[in-house]
């Protein structure tokens, strides 16, 4: 196994400069909305649904958010995926399977992790709290386990591993030594990556690797030299990304602990950071350019900076303007929000043209495809 990730590392590295040069064109597909002007994809799965949250018609000063399973056609199909009982909610990652978990407001208007009925506005679960009253679920993997954030009954909000079933059996994840924590993805093998504060008097937090058991065996995976990280996505593969300070930067991080991570660059600007990375190590998120603009990335997992603005990679025709991107599958198809031609921000999906996967995903040849993190 330690092998065919070695390949694989080497492949990728071997292919990135070429893959730099070739202006490889992706298709760009506008996600639309429910109806209202603003939309946001933020997870995709293997078999290219997609997920996130789009405005609905709502009145003046007041626009509803929606959880949304996104039409991947385009043709404007998406299905509103209902609340708890409350006015709004969102989705944050779909499994291989199409099941969807996000945040929803429930009649009493409260915030709660929820699992979405893929069919629309039916049987959403609410997957309860740690004792509080606000929860939200960021990633489910493809055995049904589901990681987010959750206040417990001292009202502290910590790192938590959902009961799937809705009957709150939910596990506390513990913390890094202070009093809060986030889990924002989990990957197939039950690995589990967020962030959590080191001591109770000093706030920032540290990405962290945490103990699925609940019994707060949680590694500190440190930064970049600076106060703060941020761990977002790890793959199946237990590679981790995020973002670190000094300077914030996407940081590839090591897993063992706060030892070599790597900074991943920008663009020119002074800031990055790092969404998603899927198993063939193909990292995406956004990064200031030297203009001061944020857009959409495809980092170099070396760490070279070779980083590419997604926005050279599509048809200048388009009149798109991609500024952040979320997620990546294992086919190399990407999401995230943009400007579109009328300078709305939709939810986009970039999907690579037939000689870009042939190129960029070699890699993917040296690893078996076991499902898409978070």
């Amino acid at each position: 196994m330690k092998r065919t990730i070695l390949l694989s590392a080497i492949v990728i590295a071997f292919l990135w400069p070429a893959c730099a040069q070739a202006k490889i064109v992706y298709q760009v597909v506008d996600l639309g909305t429910l109806g209202g002007d603003a939309s946001r994809a933020l997870a995709i799965n293997d078999a290219g649904q997609i997920v996130g949250w789009a405005v609905t018609p709502g009145q003046v000063g007041r626009v509803p958010y929606r959880a949304t399973l996104f039409d991947a056609t385009g043709a404007g199909n998406n299905i509103d995926l209902g609340t708890l009982g409350g006015r709004e909610s969102w989705a944050y990652s779909i499994n291989d399977s199409g099941q969807i978990v996000g945040q929803a407001i429930n009649s009493e208007g409260n915030y709660g992790a929820t699992l979405f009925d893929p069919t629309g506005p039916a049987n959403n679960i609410d997957l309860g709290t740690l004792g509080g009253d606000w929860s939200r679920a960021y990633c489910m993997n493809d055995a049904g386990q589901i990681v987010g954030r959750a206040v417990n009954s001292e009202g502290n909000y910590r790192a938590t591993l959902f009961d799937p079933t809705g009957a709150a059996n939910n596990i506390d994840l513990g913390t890094l030594g202070g009093l809060s924590s986030w889990a924002y993805s989990i990957n197939n093998a039950g690995q589990i990556v967020g962030s959590a504060p080191t001591t109770r008097t000093r706030p920032s937090p540290h990405a962290t690797l945490f103990d699925p058991t609940g019994a707060a065996n949680n590694i500190d995976l440190g930064t970049l030299g600076g106060l703060s990280s941020e761990a977002y996505s790890i793959n199946d593969s237990g590679q981790i990304v995020g973002q670190a300070t000094n300077d914030y930067r996407a940081t590839l991080f090591d897993a063992t602990g706060p030892g070599n991570n790597i900074d991943l660059g920008t663009l020119g600007g002074g800031w990055s950071s790092a969404r998603s990375i899927n198993d063939s190590g193909r990292i995406v998120g956004q990064a200031k350019n030297s203009e001061g603009n944020y857009r959409a990335t495809l980092f170099d997992p070396t760490g070279a900076g070779s980083n590419i603005d997604l926005n050279t990679l599509i048809d200048p025709a388009s009149g798109w303007i991609l500024i952040d991107a979320y997620d990546i599958n294992n086919s190399g198809w990407i999401v995230g929000q943009g400007l579109n031609p009328e300078r709305e921000e939709h939810a986009f999906l970039l999907v690579p043209e037939p000689a870009t996967f042939g190129l960029l995903g070699l890699g993917i040849l040296y690893l078996r495809k076991r499902g898409k993190p978070c």
